[in-house]
């Protein structure tokens, strides 16, 4: 377990390093003019611009620029926002909103889907296993750009049963709607993979060998299928996290909440590259660590599972 642990650690510093340059380069390349696209229409002195170009080191070269950044990262420094904020403190205050909205999602969505693919699994080829699978398709053909629009429209300005924007401070309820929209990327796969794995396991010896012993459909299902049926299902969770994490970008600036994701899309707007790259890290090494964490739950689901 110790070995595996060091390897995953060594394969997770590649990842981050390698994630980072590619967001950085992506950064960079993507740049017209920065510094203009933050002002909007108002002019720029000449002195303003050499200023803040030196500042930032907008007139290094790609690598001198991220050899910058990197430096600045591994001694904790998010850097500085062009609009000339702390990053840093930008991430403090948008954080809380972000973690909220996303945890609220991943229990909405892992709640229903393992619950309906449970019963859409015992239920194999009735009423609600097609009406299911049917729904699934459909939430997967919608995507949450216009899903979230259209959420917000319906639910919260029209019928008036939810807020139709949320503040940094929103309580659950105000919450509920995006979270909602944002949970609906991923329940309709994970509900998919509860079913399939919950199939496979109802057909398993070990299923017939308990019910010969006497023991109840129900104590089958809930204690032994169940908990070898979550581990596919427990894995793609810890990846729908980090997925929830990047998916708040437009569920976000939809709902005008000001999360992590809303700061990203204004800072893509604006062009604001220093705060596109210092927000993004953060969510890289959020999910390596949500993925190493999963990992290491496995052998608590099933103790068949050893790392070696």
């Amino acid at each position: 377990m110790f070995r595996y642990i060091v390897r995953r650690l060594l394969q997770m510093v590649l990842t981050f390093f390698g994630a980072t340059f590619v967001v950085f380069a992506l950064t960079f390349a993507n740049q017209d003019d920065p510094l203009q696209a933050l002002a909007g229409e108002r002019p720029i002195t000449e002195s303003q611009r050499l200023a803040l170009t030196e500042r930032y080191h907008l007139n290094e070269s790609f690598l001198t620029q991220y050899w910058y950044y990197m430096k600045g990262l591994l001694t904790g420094d998010l850097g500085t926002s062009l609009t000339g904020q702390k990053i840093s403190a930008m991430l403090a205050n948008a954080w809380p909103v972000t973690v909220k909205l996303a945890l609220l999602a991943i229990v909405i969505a892992a709640t229903i889907a393992v619950t309906a693919g449970v019963y859409s699994a015992i239920k194999r080829g009735g009423l609600f296993d097609n009406v299911t699978l049917i729904a699934t398709l459909v939430v997967l053909a919608m995507p949450i750009v216009v899903l979230a629009p259209l959420a917000q429209l319906i639910f919260g300005i029209k019928l008036g049963w939810f807020p139709p924007t949320a503040t940094r401070d929103a309580s659950l309820w105000d919450l509920l709607l995006p979270a909602l929209v944002l949970g609906s990327l991923v329940i309709a796969t994970e509900l998919r993979v509860t079913r399939t794995s919950v199939v496979e396991n109802l057909r398993a010896d070990y299923v017939r060998t308990a019910r010969a012993k006497g023991l109840t459909r129900r104590r089958v299902i809930w204690v032994h299928v169940l908990r070898n049926s979550l581990i596919p299902v427990v894995t793609l969770i810890g990846v729908d996290l980090g997925g929830l994490m990047s998916g708040a970008i437009v569920t976000e600036k939809i709902f005008n909440i000001p999360g992590v994701g809303f700061n990203i899309a204004r800072a893509i707007t604006t062009e604001d590259g220093p705060l596109v790259v210092g927000f993004v890290s953060v969510l890289v090494i959020i999910f390596l660590v949500v993925n190493l964490l999963v990992d290491l739950l496995y052998a608590a689901l099933d103790p068949r599972i050893r790392y070696e």
